[in-house]
């Protein structure tokens, strides 16, 4: 909103450059952390690391190849469709599609970054895996807005925009093995107390039950009011970005599903009424033998 219409391409050619160069400093960070992580541990600490590091390192380079078909793609979308036009004026005169990619590329590069400070923190032990699983899901989430902006202008029967798409498809299976990797690295290096509760009386095991009850029905009220806030900040973000609902809900479940309320404790389901409209079954009459002499 800061600049003027004439000025959407040269931005948009900004923006894909920055995210280049976002992903090239990416995976220089990360052959950084490698080297460090082979310095300073050993055993099984290592192996962990260099497997999330490794996932992050191909998942970057996914999202390199994801760039440069995006901007093929994005090249043949306007000399295609400007005519007689200049490149600033097809901008100009197609502005919210321009704000909308720009704003894909910006979210990607946006997301590699944060993946990387993410991983890093992971490595030095002083951040959270599960920053690194989300990073992961808004990379895969902005790949998908990154296709859904081009999709708009580009020709169905494109070759470049296949090529788009299959990296995008690329992009999310590499996502995914950065999310696989964490998780199994995060089992393998926590430790988890036992669960021995031999030696405990009958009452003392019934207070720790309850008490387990309790904390499982506070957990959930806390985690269905974090969806009603995901799905908020979500709704606010794309349309911010400008991407259509209609898309949102295309694309990998990305929308909260409603959450569900636990069944109470003790309870059987409620048995199930007949349809309406359907009359119940009659039984029928016995078939008795008519009596001599009566037809």
């Amino acid at each position: 909103m800061d600049i003027r219409q004439g000025e959407l391409g040269d931005l948009v050619d900004k923006e894909m450059a920055a995210t280049s160069a976002a992903i090239e400093e990416a995976v220089r960070r990360i052959d950084e952390m490698m080297n460090q992580a082979r310095k300073d541990t050993s055993g099984v600490k290592l192996e962990v690391n260099e497997r999330i590091l490794y996932s992050c390192t191909d998942l970057m380079k996914a999202i390199r190849m994801l760039v440069v078909a995006s901007t093929d793609l994005q090249k043949e979308i306007v000399e295609g469709g400007r005519g007689g036009a200049s490149i600033r004026e097809f901008y100009a005169r197609n502005s919210r599609w321009t704000e909308g990619l720009i704003s894909a590329a910006k979210a990607v590069g946006w997301g590699a970054t944060e993946l990387v400070d993410s991983a890093d923190k992971v490595v030095l032990h002083t951040g959270k895996y599960e920053e690194l699983i989300v990073c992961s899901h808004e990379i895969a989430a902005s790949t998908a807005q990154l296709v859904a902006a081009s999709k708009v202008k580009a020709d169905r029967s494109s070759k470049r925009l296949g090529v788009l798409q299959q990296a995008s498809r690329h992009v999310n299976e590499m996502a995914a093995k950065v999310v696989a990797s964490t998780k199994t690295g995060q089992e393998n290096l926590e430790d988890k107390d036992p669960m021995d509760f031999s030696g405990m009386s009958l009452i003392k095991l019934k207070k720790e039950e309850m008490e387990s009850q309790v904390k499982v029905l506070e957990l959930e009220t806390q985690l269905g009011n974090e969806r009603l806030r995901l799905g908020e900040l979500r709704k606010k973000h794309y349309d911010l970005a400008g991407v259509p609902m209609e898309q949102v809900s295309e694309r990998n479940g990305d929308t909260p599903s409603p959450v569900q309320q636990p069944r109470p404790l003790n309870m059987s389901p409620k048995p199930s009424k007949p349809p309406l409209g359907r009359k119940p079954m009659l039984s029928q009459k016995p078939n008795i033998p008519s009596k001599p002499g009566f037809k």
